[in-house]
C-alpha cells in the first residue's frame, strides 16, 4: 500500500474535491468581471450605464466611509469577511469523505463509515446476544459511538463492551485509527409497565 500510485488513488477517493466551491467562485468572478467590462464599454461608447458607470463607481467607493451610515459599512465588511472566510476554509480544509483505509494485503481498500458501523453492530449483536435493533453505532473520522439498549434484567457492563468494540476496531486495521465510546442505556421501569 506504500506505492505512489496507491497513495494517490487512496487520497483521491478519500477526499472530497472542491469542484462545487470552485465553480461557484469562478461563476461569481465571471459575473462581476462581465458587469465591470460592460460598464467600461458603455462608458467608452458614451452610452448610459446599466447601474453605475466607472466614474460613479469610483466616487461611490471613495465616498463610502463618509456618505454612508457607519453600521452599513461595518455590516458590508462583516458579510464580505464571512464570504472570504468560507472560501478560504474551503480552499484549505482537507474535505475528508466518510471513508477509512483498511489494510488488506497489498491491495488498496477504502471502507465507508456506514459499513464499519454495520459490521461493528453485527459483531456486538453476536457477542452480547442483543437484537441488532438494540444496538446503534455511529462512526466518524476518529471515533465510533456505540449505544446499547438492553432490556430489563439483561446485565451488561460498559468496560468489557468497550474492550470488545476496541478489539474489533483494531482488527480492521483502519487508517486513521478509530477510538470507541460505549454507552449502555437502560430502559426506565415505568416504560415497560405501560
Amino acid at each position: 500500500m506504500s506505492t505512489p500510485a496507491f497513495k494517490r488513488v487512496l487520497r483521491r477517493e478519500s477526499h472530497s474535491p472542491r469542484t462545487v466551491a470552485m465553480i461557484v467562485a469562478v461563476v461569481l468572478m465571471i459575473v462581476v468581471l462581465a458587469y465591470l467590462g460592460t460598464e467600461i464599454v458603455l462608458y467608452l461608447l458614451a452610452q448610459p450605464a446599466l447601474l453605475l458607470g466607472p466614474a460613479a463607481q469610483a466616487g461611490f467607493l471613495i465616498g463610502l466611509p463618509t456618505e454612508r451610515p457607519g453600521w452599513l459599512v461595518v455590516l458590508a465588511g462583516v458579510v464580505l469577511a464571512i464570504v472570504g472566510f468560507v472560501f478560504l476554509f474551503l480552499a484549505l480544509a482537507p474535505g475528508k469523505l466518510p471513508k477509512h483505509r483498511m489494510r488488506f494485503g497489498e491491495r488498496a481498500v477504502l471502507v465507508d463509515n456506514g459499513v464499519i458501523a454495520s459490521a461493528l453492530a453485527q459483531h456486538l449483536s453476536e457477542e452480547t446476544g442483543l437484537s441488532r435493533d438494540d444496538i446503534t453505532v455511529g462512526v466518524s473520522h476518529r471515533t465510533a459511538d456505540v449505544t446499547l439498549r438492553p432490556g430489563l434484567g439483561i446485565p451488561l457492563d460498559e468496560a468489557p463492551l468497550k474492550n470488545i468494540v476496541q478489539t474489533e476496531l483494531d482488527s480492521y486495521e483502519l487508517t486513521p485509527s478509530i477510538k470507541s465510546r460505549v454507552r449502555v442505556v437502560r430502559p426506565k421501569q415505568n416504560e415497560d409497565e405501560q
